[in-house]
């Protein structure tokens, strides 16, 4: 987060902060975005292509060109299956929707749509595809969400999911980008789309809840909950996973209360996050007002962001769980209880998440596999089963069966937070109680997060950065043993730079999604090391920037 916070943080959104749904909406469709102008271009991050139609970033028009764009990648691949979409509950998800399949049904594509018009959360995609995709080797499907994530209600977002169940590599969104680009450029020339009320007949629909219901006992042991008889509370943010979470306390029969199963696309009902801004974000204990007021209800609770792929876990023992704490949790208990999973099966992390998460692998005695942000590194691991759990210290992470196979290659926080009530059941603590185990044994870090506005043209530097920007032999009085640009796991670059001691390491890299860059650091050896670590960091960036 950044040294300055906002007076209104952690507060209840104000009137004066709400989006203006009609304007927002409006936008969306009059908006014509200026090629020439990189922030209104179509640009792929970590996790899709994101922006506001306020901004003409995200506007009508993209739409049309990713959704024409994303055509010809699966014809140049054959992709010839079905295409499964699913959107959230930000107020741009809808007109998005429309738009995509305008142009999908109007190019003889297999869509296929939530039943009832129903939001669906980010891991059910995935989930639909892997379970289609099961044992064929021709026709294959992918999918599309058209979500911004945690982003503010006026951000919209859409990403593409390959046969592979994940979201896409830069292999693939690269030629998706400049192909929509070419279309915009080109007015939309050779973009085919026919009315919504012909396209929304000829889409298919399908139940991705009753299968997400269907196999959910095939990776939680939710004989273990039922039997506890621990009380369980969610508070979905408003969000995609809404409507599921009533479904899956009646199939399971679980003592679990959906706090608010309100749909407002304002989200007026959440606390203001760091910056003054309304966001969905799970990990944030700003924004986690009225979530951490579980705390005292319940024996465990839990949030989602809007997409339903993060988590935010809530104990008794200490409140609001820290992203990273709780990976290390989530790792070491799965390690011990899977018996079922190979004995090859390894840990994955991103660069940026807690070297916590190192020691209790090595503790495990399992394989670490280090990549850069994004899930889409872990895509082959879960797939082939080398890798049990996967996780990044944004509080998104997924893992494998009971029996060891795959689950889903993208990010699922319902899973998260299930697996916090089974924890708690089966080992009678709470996750926060057991984070504090563990650093008995491994050491207590402290982490940090600091995050500072960047333009497109600082966050391309930032993202090419070299070891040679590293003049110092040490940091915050510890000789450094590497300086990477590039993962240990994969050997894919960083986008960013990492620099590590014995006890400390410190990471700066752009956003791939936002116009901030963010520095990331830890220590072993308390705060006022990561206090030093933090500054010396930050003076090197702004060095650099000058």
């Amino acid at each position: 987060m950044s040294d300055t916070i906002s007076p209104l943080a952690g507060k209840p959104a104000p009137e004066s902060l709400l989006t203006d749904l009609p304007k927002l909406v409006t936008a969306y469709y009059t908006g014509i975005p200026d090629p020439s102008k990189p922030e209104q271009r179509v640009v792929f991050g970590t996790s899709g292509h994101r922006g506001s139609s306020f901004d003409n970033s995200f506007n009508e028009t993209h739409i049309l060109a990713i959704a024409q764009s994303i055509f010809h990648y699966r014809e140049s691949q054959k992709i010839d299956g079905p295409l499964f979409v699913g959107i959230d509950t930000h107020a741009l998800s809808v007109p998005a929707f429309a738009s995509t399949l305008e142009v999908l049904i109007a190019n003889g594509v297999t869509v296929m749509i939530a039943a009832n018009n129903e939001y669906t959360p980010t891991p059910a995609v995935s989930l639909a595809i892997l379970h289609y995709n099961q044992g064929r080797k021709t026709g294959l499907a992918d999918g599309i969400v058209i979500t911004p994530s945690h982003n503010p209600p006026k951000d919209g977002g859409i990403k593409y999911n390959p046969p592979q169940g994940g979201a896409s590599g830069p292999n693939i969104t690269g030629p998706i980008a400049a192909q929509a680009n070419k279309f915009i450029e080109e007015g939309l020339k050779g973009v085919k789309r026919i009315p919504y009320e012909k396209a929304i007949k000829k889409a298919t629909q399908y139940s991705f809840l009753d299968l997400y219901l269907n196999e959910l006992d095939k990776v939680i042991d939710f004989d273990a909950i039922k039997k506890s008889g621990i009380k369980m509370g969610v508070d979905p943010l408003g969000g995609a996973g809404v409507h599921y979470w009533p479904a899956i306390a009646d199939r399971f029969k679980l003592d679990l209360t959906v706090v608010s199963q309100t749909v407002d696309e304002t989200f007026r009902f959440m606390s203001v996050d760091w910056d003054g801004q309304i966001r969905m974000e799970p990990s944030s204990p700003y924004a986690m007002q009225r979530a951490i007021q579980m705390k005292d209800r319940f024996d465990i609770s839990w949030s989602c962001d809007t997409d339903h792929d993060r988590h935010g876990i809530v104990t008794p023992s200490v409140g609001l769980l820290p992203p990273n704490h709780y990976l290390c949790v989530m790792i070491d208990y799965l390690f011990r209880h899977r018996t079922q999973w190979s004995k090859d099966a390894g840990v994955g992390k991103t660069v940026v998440s807690s070297q916590l998460i190192d020691r209790v692998a090595a503790g495990l005695k399992r394989k670490l596999y280090e990549v850069p942000v994004g899930f889409k590194w872990f895509e082959e691991g879960l797939l082939t089963g080398s890798l049990g759990f996967v996780g990044e210290e944004s509080a998104g992470a997924s893992f494998e069966r009971l029996d060891g196979s795959v689950w889903t290659t993208d990010k699922d926080g319902l899973i998260a937070g299930l697996l916090s009530a089974e924890i708690t059941a089966v080992t009678g603590k709470d996750p926060g109680v057991a984070y504090k185990t563990l650093t008995e044994q491994y050491g207590d870090p402290v982490y940090a997060r600091k995050e500072a506005k960047a333009s497109l043209e600082q966050r391309k530097f930032l993202g090419n950065l070299s070891p040679d920007a590293i003049k110092a032999k040490e940091i915050a009085g510890e000789p450094i043993t590497a300086i990477m640009t590039k993962a240990p796991g994969d050997g894919a670059p960083i986008g960013g730079l990492k620099v590590t001691t014995a006890d400390a390491w410190f990471a700066i890299r752009p956003s791939g999604t936002e116009e901030i860059y963010k520095i990331y650091a830890e220590s072993f050896k308390g705060q006022d090391q990561l206090d030093r670590i933090v500054q010396e960091a930050q003076t090197l960036v702004d060095g650099l920037l000058k």
